[in-house]
C-alpha cells in the first residue's frame, strides 16, 4: 500500500499541549501584525494612528513587526505545530517530546529577544533586515535561534521517516509525513546561507566585533534564502491543499505519483532563484540575473502541476457530491464548511498571486514594479492569502481534535474566510494598483511630501481592504479563543486523510520517495547558478560600511 491508513494513535496530552502552543504562539503574534498593517494601511490613506495609539512609536517600528510577525514569526510556529501533528498522525508514532519541547523552548527563546529587539525600538531595520541598517543583537540572535528550531524539526522528522521505513520495508513512506519532510529538507538546505549571514556577519557587526559590512554580499546572502523561505511558507498549505482537503470534500487525490513529482521539484528548483530579486544591483553580472530568471519561471511549473492535481481531487469530491455540468462541481463542494471554504478562497487570491510573481520574474516588467507597493500587494495575495487563510482554515478542524472542543461558531467562521478574501481582494488591488503608478513601498506614504494626487484612490482601496482584513482577523481570534474555553465536548473530529483514485504503491518508482537524489540536484543547481557570483564578492568583500540606526 502506498498510504498508510487513516486511523490515529492515541496521542498523549504533553503532545497535543506542544502542537497547541506552537500554533498559539504564531497565531497570537498575527494578531499584534495584522492590527499593524491595519494601522499602516490607514497611514497610507493620511490617517495617522500611531499619535494615538501608542503600541509603537512610529511607522517604520510598526512595518518591522508587521513583517516579523506575520512572515516569519507566525508562519514558522504554525508550520512547527502543524508538520510535527502531521508526521507523527501520518506515521502512527509519537513525536519525541523531549526534542519537541526543546524545539519548541529554543524558538520561544529566539521569539522573546526579536520581541525586545523590536519593541525597544532599537531595530526598525524591516523583515528584510538590510544592511547598511543595524538593529540590536538580540534581534540577530533571535531570528538565527528561530532558523535553529526549523533545524531541529528537520531532525525530529526525518528521524521519524528513517525509523517507519526501517519498521515497514518496501512501503511508501505517507503522505502527510512525505509533505512534511520535502518542506523541512528544502528548507533546511536553503536557510544555511542566512544563517551564515545572521551569525556570521550581522550579529557581530551589531556587537562591533567587526568594523563594518559589504552591502552587496549581505543582499544576497540574504536572497539565497529569502525567496525558497516563501516555498516554506506555502508547502505546509500545499500539504493541506493535496493530501487533506479532498477528503474533506469527499474525494479523493486524483494522482499520487503528480503528487509527490511537483513537491520533490521544489527541493532543486526553489533555490536557485535569489537573484531576480537583484535585477536592478551592481554587480551581480547580466548572465547570471539571466540564469536565475530562467529558474525562476522553472519553479512555477511545480505550481501548475498543482493547480491541475489539486482541481482534479476537488472535482472528483465534487462530482461525488451530486456536481452535474462543466462547473456543477464548484457549486456541489461544502462551502458552508469553513475549513473548505478558507482554503478553497485561498486557492483563488493564491492563484493571482502566483501570476503576478511571474511579473516579478521577468526582467522588463520587474523595472517597473520594483521596490513599488505592487510587490506587497503580491505576496499579501501569496502568504497573507494562499498560506494564511489557509492555515486559518486548517486550524478550524485541527483546533477542535486537539482539544476535543466543538467550533465556537460555524456561522462566525464561513463569514471569517469570505471577509478575508473579500478584504485582501482589495487591499491588494490598491497595492498593485499604486505600485504600477509608481508608490514605493517600504514608506510611509501618507507623511511624503511628494504623494501624488493618483495615489489617492488606490491608497483608500488599500485602507478599506485593511479595514475588512482586521475585523476578519479579530473575528478569526474571538471564535479560536471561544473553541479553547468556551466550547462544548464534542464528537472527536477525525484527521482529513485523503486516499489516492487509484492506489499505485507497489508500481510506484522508488525515486518518487526518495530525497538523496533531490537535495543533490538542489547542491549542483546552486552551485553552478551562485558558486562564480558568491566567489568574486566575497573575494571583492569590503567590510567598512559602518550601521546606521535612524531611530
Amino acid at each position: 500500500m502506498s498510504q498508510v491508513a487513516a486511523k490515529q494513535y492515541e496521542m498523549p496530552r504533553s503532545e497535543r499541549n506542544l502542537y497547541l502552543w506552537f500554533i498559539g504562539i504564531g497565531f497570537a503574534h498575527l494578531m499584534v501584525g495584522l492590527f499593524l498593517g491595519f494601522m499602516q494601511g490607514m497611514q497610507h490613506a493620511g490617517i495617522d494612528l500611531y499619535r494615538v495609539i501608542p503600541i509603537v512609536r512610529h511607522y517604520y517600528q510598526g512595518l518591522t513587526a508587521h513583517g516579523v510577525f506575520n512572515v516569519l514569526v507566525f508562519t514558522t510556529f504554525f508550520i512547527a505545530g502543524f508538520l510535527l501533528f502531521a508526521t507523527g498522525t501520518s506515521l502512527k508514532k509519537p513525536v519525541p517530546l523531549r526534542l519537541g519541547w526543546v524545539t519548541f523552548w529554543v524558538m520561544t527563546i529566539g521569539l522573546a529577544l526579536t520581541d525586545y529587539a523590536i519593541f525597544s525600538n532599537t531595530s526598525s531595520v524591516l523583515f528584510t533586515a538590510y544592511s547598511p541598517l543595524q538593529a540590536h543583537w538580540t534581534f540577530y540572535l533571535g531570528l538565527a535561534l528561530i532558523v535553529v528550531g526549523t533545524w531541529l524539526q528537520l531532525l525530529i522528522v526525518g528521524r521519524m521517516v528513517l525509523d517507519w521505513r526501517k519498521e515497514n520495508p518496501g512501503q511508501r513512506t505517507p503522505l502527510l509525513a512525505f509533505g512534511a519532510l520535502t518542506t523541512l529538507l528544502m528548507w533546511g538546505l536553503a536557510s544555511i546561507p542566512l544563517a551564515i549571514l545572521f551569525v556570521g556577519i550581522l550579529l557581530p557587526w551589531s556587537l562591533n566585533l567587526i568594523p563594518g559590512v559589504d552591502v552587496l554580499l549581505n543582499r544576497t546572502l540574504f536572497w539565497m534564502s529569502g525567496h525558497p523561505i516563501v516555498y516554506f511558507w506555502l508547502l505546509p498549505a500545499y500539504v493541506s491543499w493535496y493530501f487533506m482537503l479532498p477528503k474533506q470534500v469527499g474525494g479523493k487525490l486524483f494522482s499520487e505519483p503528480l503528487a509527490r513529482l511537483a513537491f520533490l521539484l521544489f527541493i532543486p528548483l526553489s533555490l536557485p532563484v535569489g537573484f531576480h530579486h537583484q535585477y536592478v544591483d551592481p554587480g551581480v553580472s547580466e548572465g547570471y540575473k539571466y540564469i536565475h530568471a530562467i529558474l525562476t519561471f522553472a519553479v512555477f511549473m511545480p505550481s501548475v502541476m498543482t493547480a491541475f492535481t489539486v482541481l482534479a481531487s476537488l472535482e472528483t469530491g465534487g462530482r461525488a457530491r451530486g456536481g452535474k455540468g462543466l462547473f456543477g462541481w464548484v457549486r456541489a463542494l461544502p462551502w458552508g464548511d469553513p475549513s473548505v471554504s478558507a482554503q478553497l478562497l485561498a486557492m483563488v487570491l493564491f492563484a493571482l498571486g502566483g501570476v503576478s510573481g511571474l511579473m516579478n520574474a521577468s526582467f522588463n516588467m520587474n523595472l517597473v514594479i520594483h521596490n513599488t507597493l505592487f510587490v506587497p500587494g503580491h505576496f499579501h495575495l501569496t502568504v497573507g492569502t494562499g498560506s494564511a487563510l489557509t492555515f486559518m482554515g486548517v486550524v478550524y478542524w485541527l483546533v477542535p481534535h486537539l482539544t476535543g472542543r466543538r467550533l465556537f461558531s460555524r456561522k462566525m467562521a464561513v463569514l471569517q474566510t469570505w471577509l478575508w478574501f473579500i478584504g485582501m481582494a482589495i487591499m491588494s488591488r490598491g497595492m498593485s494598483w499604486a505600485g504600477m503608478l509608481g508608490a514605493p513601498r517600504r514608506t510611509a506614504l501618507g507623511a511624503a511630501p511628494y504623494f501624488m494626487e493618483e495615489w489617492v484612490l488606490p491608497s483608500w482601496f488599500t485602507a478599506i481592504g485593511g479595514i475588512i482584513l482586521t475585523v476578519s482577523g479579530f473575528m478569526f481570534f474571538f471564535n479560536m479563543l471561544g473553541s479553547l474555553w468556551l466550547a462544548p465536548k464534542g464528537q472527536k473530529v477525525e484527521v482529513p486523510v485523503a486516499e489516492p483514485l487509484i492506489d499505485e504503491g507497489a508500481r510506484m518508482p522508488l525515486w518518487l520517495d526518495r530525497f538523496t537524489v533531490w537535495a543533490g540536484a538542489a547542491v549542483l543547481l546552486v552551485a553552478i547558478a551562485y558558486t562564480p557570483t558568491l566567489v568574486r564578492l566575497i573575494s571583492d568583500a569590503s567590510f567598512t560600511v559602518p550601521g546606521l540606526s535612524p531611530f
